[in-house]
């Protein structure tokens, strides 16, 4: 864990961003098409952290991002070529754009100044969307990682983040997958090696007085 004063050096809000990952409601909601890993982002925490951080971004002017994943009816542009892509759309509740599915899911709040990325296709909330140009032209250099879920989109977007150049923080108790055990592991094992790893309550209080 990084110090006090380290880590409210690396999150000066002129420079930091906060992105949350796939936190919508046919994810996340009560309505999930992944209701285990719904639950899973409850009743861990993960989601109320994730709310709590968005909303101290926002009073704290730090810049929020919400990558959402979702697919158009026809399904035209979407990845086929893994299990994961095949499996997904034979799901009941699908990401199709402009439902309820892809909406934020509560208790998160969307800002007017945030931002909200959609992909039509992938694994990586970064690659290949707007994430990479909107951060550059903000002036971003540290990227805070949250959101779901720690067995895919979560470890794409810090490795995405980390490769073009950004400092990638992870709050480990405001991302989620499963089974339970799995989080903490990919965040030891893998996570750790390339991110700041922190947690909610010390990003928190690296925001509270001012800069």
């Amino acid at each position: 864990m990084p110090s006090y004063e380290q880590l409210r050096e690396l999150l000066d809000p002129a420079c930091t961003a906060l992105l949350t990952v796939e936190c919508q409601q046919g994810v996340v909601g009560t309505e999930s098409a992944l209701p285990e890993l719904a639950e899973q982002a409850r009743v861990s925490g993960a989601l109320g952290n994730v709310a709590r951080l968005v909303a101290a971004a926002h009073h704290s002017g730090v810049q929020v991002l919400h990558a959402v994943a979702e697919r158009r009816p026809d399904g035209r542009g979407a990845n086929h070529n893994a299990r994961l892509f095949r499996a997904a759309a034979r799901l009941p509740v699908q990401q199709i754009s402009g439902t309820t599915a892809v909406r934020i899911a509560p208790p998160i709040e969307v800002a007017e100044e945030d931002f909200v990325v959609r992909r039509l296709h992938g694994l990586s909330p970064i690659a290949g969307t707007d994430v990479d140009p909107l951060l550059r032209n903000l002036g971003c250099r540290t990227l805070i990682v949250t959101g779901v879920s720690a067995n895919v989109a979560i470890p794409n977007a810090v490795f995405d983040a980390v490769n073009l150049g950004y400092g990638a923080v992870v709050p480990a108790d405001a991302i989620a997958g499963v089974p339970a055990d799995y989080t903490p592991a990919m965040v030891r094992n893998t996570l750790a090696l390339v991110a700041t790893v922190t947690t909610t309550e010390d990003v928190l209080g690296a925001w509270k007085r001012p800069y």
